[in-house]
């Protein structure tokens, strides 16, 4: 297997919902484990939180996210963001599209000053997302 970098991103009790956001953006096979289901519970609130979310898709992306337990610190969408790039408009602009739906655009898909084509959307969860459609 070769080495993979991918995000993970921690959520405060909403971890299956953004993960199934994702997969509806970008498609993909999901597993969801939950903190009941692995036997991790200190904090019965816990139980049915995601512990381990991940999300492959057949074109190699791969997301994981977990819920935050009730007894750690948590700080909405600090110091990540997540950057998509590559040269197929179609599929890129796609994602850009779904991922501005109940989130704000912070900079339009656009033609940038080194040629390509870029964005950036926070989605409606807090997460910062880079797109860059390499010119062709």
């Amino acid at each position: 297997m070769k080495t993979r970098l991918n995000p993970y991103i921690g959520f405060r009790d909403n971890a299956r919902e953004a993960l199934e956001f994702y997969k509806e953006v970008f498609g993909g096979k999901l597993t969801l484990n939950t903190f009941g289901d692995l036997g991790a519970t200190h904090d019965p609130s816990d139980v049915d939180k995601i512990m381990h979310g991940m999300l492959e898709t057949e074109s190699g992306l791969v997301l994981m996210g977990s819920d935050t337990p009730a007894d750690m610190n948590f700080a909405a969408g600090a110091n990540i963001s997540i950057s998509l790039s590559g040269d197929d408009e179609a599929e890129l602009s796609g994602y850009y599209k779904k991922l501005s739906d109940g989130g704000t655009v912070t900079m339009p898909l656009t033609k940038a000053s080194w040629g390509d084509t870029f964005g950036m959307v926070t989605d409606r969860f807090g997460i910062g997302w880079l797109v860059n459609i390499t010119a062709s």
